[in-house]
């Protein structure tokens, strides 16, 4: 790719397109008090399902439409994704711009990454996963993953360094097993990688004043200072001077970063920056929420073992929880249910099918038949078990071969 070019100037002073409107920290930080959907990267609450359109318009982004979903199956010429014929990833900024690079000819990297806080991964955490694992496939894209030990350690108060640093390796052998190539994938732990990224980092810092980042991410006087440098950390994958082993010297090499909605503010600061350390702008592809088992409303959660399925979890756990935990939509008996039919908006087992079942077909005819009444809920949580417990056994399968040896 050959070196960078030159640093353009410095944008004017009002050059802000990615960072979000003034007064916005209270929705869209730490700390503060929202009047709707509150998402951020540590809090996502809403009374009912989150606004996605209301998401895009506050957060500046585009929405994926058909014309992009075509686009991309003529790049590649493979189908698109599930998650992106069914709008599971909804949203999007400078995917067009990247296809267009791409078809001239200029490759690109993926970057995504997870937060080790638990043992195992839950199903929610395996979505982007999935679907940068399909991107890899269809772009032949090399991949970094970004275990942010230190954030989590920095976050969270009753997690010891040690403890943040282990969790990553383990949560390293679940990325693993979602099957990516391994020849073109570096998975790394900040706390072991930090010193080649530095340079990159502490020039990001330079940019962002404390102003501009307590306006991002709401940080208040309690809050310490790891916090406050910590979104550079998580901003400096997005450039390739981080990786110059990894990525094999491309050092103007675009990315592509697939991740959850709640993630962009750290990437609306880092496009924000990017003009003025001579770097291009990340393109994002932003996924909607894998909804608890308890509802809509928020995002599952690894510290509630009943709100998610996990990968670790056994056939009779999954079925379990789906029974007894996933609130359905259903009506409250068999005769109402087959005069009014069910209530998709309020059925997680309908909507956790939707990301998970690959047969559209299938998919359509349960939409039909159970929000006719034709489908009782325990026949939709049936299928759903069948489903999940395919999906976590083969998983199970191959991270058994994945051992120390193989994630050092």
């Amino acid at each position: 790719d050959g070196a960078a070019p030159p640093p353009p100037p410095p944008p004017p002073a009002d050059d802000d397109d990615d960072l979000p409107p003034a007064g916005d920290a209270a929705a869209n930080g730490h700390g503060g008090k929202a009047t709707a959907d509150v998402v951020n990267p540590w809090t996502v609450e809403s009374d009912g399902a989150i606004d996605y359109d209301r998401l895009i318009v506050k957060f500046g982004s585009q929405g994926i439409d058909e014309d992009l979903v075509a686009r991309i199956e003529r790049v590649t010429g493979r189908p698109a994704h599930p998650f992106l014929r069914r709008r599971l990833f909804f949203s999007h900024r400078d995917m067009h711009q990247l296809l267009d690079l791409y078809e001239s000819g200029t490759k690109f990297y993926l970057y995504t990454g997870r937060g080790p806080s638990s043992d195992a991964l839950h199903m929610g955490h395996m979505v982007p996963f999935l679907f940068t694992k399909y991107l890899q496939e269809v772009f032949d894209a090399p991949l970094v993953v970004q275990l942010t030990d230190d954030e989590k350690f920095l976050f969270k108060p009753q997690l010891t360094l040690e403890e943040c640093h282990r969790l990553g390796y383990e949560n390293a052998k679940d990325i693993i097993a979602v099957g990516f190539d391994p020849q073109k994938t570096f998975i790394f732990s900040d706390i072991d990688y930090i010193q080649h990224m530095y340079p990159t980092v502490v020039k990001i810092q330079k940019c962002v004043t404390f102003s501009q980042c307590r306006g991002i991410f709401g940080f208040g006087d309690s809050d310490n200072i790891g916090k406050q440098a910590f979104p550079a950390v998580q901003a400096a994958p997005s450039f390739p001077s981080a990786f110059p082993v990894p990525l094999q010297g491309g050092q103007n090499m675009p990315c592509l970063i697939p991740c959850a909605i709640d993630q962009d503010a750290y990437f609306r600061m880092t496009r924000d920056v990017a003009p003025r350390l001579g770097f291009r702008k990340p393109a994002l592809i932003h996924s909607k929420f894998f909804p608890p088992l308890q509802g809509r409303g928020g995002k599952m959660s690894a510290s509630t073992a009943n709100s998610a399925i996990f990968v670790t979890d056994t056939p009779k756990q999954i079925k379990n929880k789906i029974n007894k935990h996933a609130v359905s939509g259903g009506q409250e008996t068999v005769e109402l249910h087959r005069k009014l039919g069910a209530n998709l908006d309020e059925d997680v087992p309908y909507e956790y099918l939707s990301f998970f079942l690959d047969d559209d077909e299938e998919l359509e005819r349960i939409r039909v038949e159970y929000s006719a009444g034709r489908m009782l809920t325990g026949e939709v949580k049936k299928r759903l078990i069948e489903v999940l417990t395919g999906m976590v056994s083969a998983h199970q399968e191959r991270r058994a071969q994945v051992t120390d040896e193989v994630v050092r």
